[in-house]
């Protein structure tokens, strides 16, 4: 994203002031407050760019690693997520909220490319910094005086550096999750995609990556299994839960286990995370034991 983004000027008096807050506070309603909006929107706009990296099925782990038709996909896909997730309808342009026509547009760049249609319509623009980790969401009036004077080979136009400043941010300069895999070594990544079954391979994840939270999207693609959440649970000895087990690792959720990550000071976990453990001393054996967790070894 573009390093020095101006102050916004959308106060009051401001000409787009009242429509831009209006539109904002119904997106923070529709989101569930401005916390659910902040979580829910960089959970959604990291699974957008991770669904079309791959990274398992391909064994590519950033984004620059991806085609253009790819690239531009991530951006209808941004479109269609980031309705579903406001519950928000289709419209002559990408969605309509309370009654005003609104374009979504995304970029992983620095600028949006503005299109005729939406000149003089709010736009919902958003961001995602890969490098940086941090991502952005604003609202935007797309009036000609805020856009450049030179335009694409479709007529598109980008917002002008004084345009900037007419951006009514909801978040800016966000943390955005980083892309799992381009934290994890390529050797690593190896041995863990070397597992034959969903089972080997979600095992060889908790064993080589520990004391991190992992997410649910991650256990997905490395599982590779529709009924993976049931691999990860106890599973009358069969499970993940009961293999690393034997290892003297603890494999916790954190929608159930949220007691004992606090009690062995492991990092919070969401309830849709995971986080391993290996046990290394005979207390942490016992406050697992008194959390309800047998281990074989420590």
């Amino acid at each position: 994203m573009k390093k020095n983004i101006p102050n916004s000027i959308v106060v009051a008096g401001h000409r787009d002031h009242n429509l831009l807050t209006m539109l904002a506070r119904e997106i923070s309603i529709r989101a569930g407050g401005d916390e659910g909006l902040a979580v829910g929107f960089s959970s959604m706009l990291r699974r957008c760019v991770d669904d079309v990296i791959m990274t398992p099925k391909t064994g590519r782990r950033s984004y620059d690693e991806l085609e253009k038709t790819e690239k531009t996909y991530i951006g209808t896909r941004v479109e269609i997520e980031l309705r579903a997730m406001l519950n928000l309808p289709k419209g002559k342009l990408d969605t309509v909220i309370l009654g005003h026509d609104v374009d979504i547009k995304n970029t992983m760049g620095s600028n949006w490319m503005i299109p005729t249609e939406a000149i003089d319509n709010p736009c919902i623009l958003v961001a995602a910094d890969e490098v940086q980790a941090t991502c952005y969401l604003g609202l935007f009036v797309a009036r000609p005086e805020y856009l450049t004077l030179g335009q694409n080979k479709d007529s598109k136009k980008s917002v002008s550096a004084l345009g900037f400043a007419n951006i009514l941010w909801l978040l800016l300069d966000h943390p955005y999750p980083p892309n799992f895999w381009r934290t994890v070594q390529p050797d690593v990544i190896e041995r863990i995609f070397a597992g034959k079954s969903g089972n080997q391979r979600m095992a060889n994840l908790f064993r080589e990556v520990q004391r991190e939270p992992i997410t649910r999207d991650v256990v997905e693609a490395v599982a590779q299994q529709r009924d993976f959440m049931r691999r990860i649970r106890s599973d009358k000895g069969r499970g993940t839960r009961d293999h690393l087990a034997k290892e003297g690792i603890l494999l916790l959720s954190g929608h159930f286990d949220a007691p004992l990550i606090t009690a062995l000071g492991l990092p919070y976990c969401s309830g849709s995370e995971f986080v391993s453990h290996r046990v290394v001393s005979v207390d942490e054996v016992e406050v697992a034991a008194e959390h309800g967790f047998i281990l074989d070894q420590c």
